[in-house]
């Protein structure tokens, strides 16, 4: 009997109080927003050469989901990362900082 209320008091946790880790933001330029609902944003990151120690800046392009089609190239934008929406997307926008 004492085993069954021992095993009763370990419940997961609910639902709503399970934290979510948190989601990576990256700041960049839209380089094309042909798309339909999607922008590509070009991000540089600055970071030391493995060998030499240099300071290089690397540049990533992101698929991103633009609901409303408001960012337009050569705007700067937020981009947040989320749930696989297609074979590229990964981040959605967040918001359009400078037009």
């Amino acid at each position: 009997m004492a085993d069954e209320n021992q095993t009763n008091t370990t419940t997961a946790e609910p639902q709503s109080q399970q934290q979510r880790a948190a989601r990576k933001t990256r700041v960049g330029e839209v380089i094309s927003s042909g798309m339909n609902k999607t922008i590509v944003v070009t991000t540089v990151t600055r970071v030391p050469h493995r060998k030499f120690g240099k300071i290089v800046k690397q540049k990533k392009k992101f698929y991103a989901h633009d609901e409303a089609n408001q960012a337009k190239t050569g705007d700067t934008v937020r981009i947040m990362e989320t749930r696989p929406l297609s074979k590229l997307k990964r981040w959605r926008l967040v918001e359009v900082m400078s037009k």
